[in-house]
């Protein structure tokens, strides 16, 4: 899928996608997915595999004992979460290290986990909903590593992601989500992905969906959920109950999914210490 021609002309680089992403996508593409052939795929990049070992062993997904192989991590995780770390690493080697840019990459982590793991619950498409989540803030990457000195100050003065991208918009004529939605584009996303990056921004902000067609609002109401599970879990029931009709979801699925998944990761956490 060819990036917008008005974003090329602003002169922002649009990063492509990595060989071992492009292969990775094929393989997640077949119906009979080969876990074999993904830990394969991983582990013929000692980086990568590296990468994904030490993802695999952090406290966030509370394994019990370390797992000693790419192989025994794919049958224990799935091969959704293995493909979510590797796009993970593969989107942070697109950009150069940073440490503005760490907390993105954090975020993203466990938003595509919060995402993929409530899509799976849900029965909707868990690996969009996750590559979604990891890709929801790359327009920052793709910006900072645009003019690193004007964006790192854009992003002291901002006070929050709807503020940040009226600043884009006055220094670059673009804002993040539609950086962001425009790299999901390039890199073969899914549409339903690719419109909840482009609108979380607004979405997140009111709890809104009526932006995005309703074929692909699940997506984003797992986006906005995410959110609110990150940053305002007193919000959560509120949001969910907002969120369901608007994405023909059962309202209580989708809170009770949202609480199982809370509680999986909390007592992750608490294994791992």
């Amino acid at each position: 899928m060819s990036v917008n021609p008005q974003l090329r002309s602003l002169d922002i680089d649009i990063p492509s996608k990595p060989d071992t992403l492009v292969r990775l996508s094929l393989l997640m593409a077949d119906e009979d997915v080969n876990l074999q052939a993904i830990g394969a795929l991983v582990e013929a990049d000692m980086a990568l595999a590296a990468s994904v070992m030490k993802a695999v062993n952090s406290s966030l997904y509370g394994l019990k004992g370390r797992v000693q192989s790419v192989q025994q991590a794919v049958t224990y995780l799935g091969t959704r979460e293995i493909a979510g770390i590797t796009f993970e690493m593969g989107l942070r080697a697109a950009f150069p290290p940073a440490p503005e840019l760490d907390p993105i990459w954090s975020r993203a982590t466990r938003r595509g986990l919060l995402m993929g793991r409530l899509g799976q619950a849900l029965g909707l498409d868990a690996w969009g909903a996750h590559s979604a989540g990891l890709f929801e803030e790359c327009g920052k990457a793709v910006l900072f590593r645009h003019a690193p000195d004007h964006y790192r100050a854009m992003l002291r003065a901002a006070g929050n992601d709807a503020e940040l991208c009226q600043l884009e918009h006055t220094g670059f004529g673009v804002s993040h989500d539609a950086l962001g939605a425009a790299l999901c584009e390039s890199w073969g996303l899914g549409a339903a992905a690719v419109a909840s990056v482009r609108h979380h921004v607004q979405a997140q902000a009111d709890a809104d969906l009526q932006a995005v067609p309703e074929n692909r609002r699940s997506v984003l109401a797992l986006s906005v959920l995410s959110g609110a599970m990150m940053n305002q879990p007193d919000m959560v029931d509120a949001v969910a109950a907002k969120l369901a009709p608007q994405a023909d979801i059962d309202a209580t699925l989708l809170l009770r999914s949202a609480r199982r998944i809370e509680e999986q990761l909390q007592a992750a956490t608490e294994h791992g210490r």
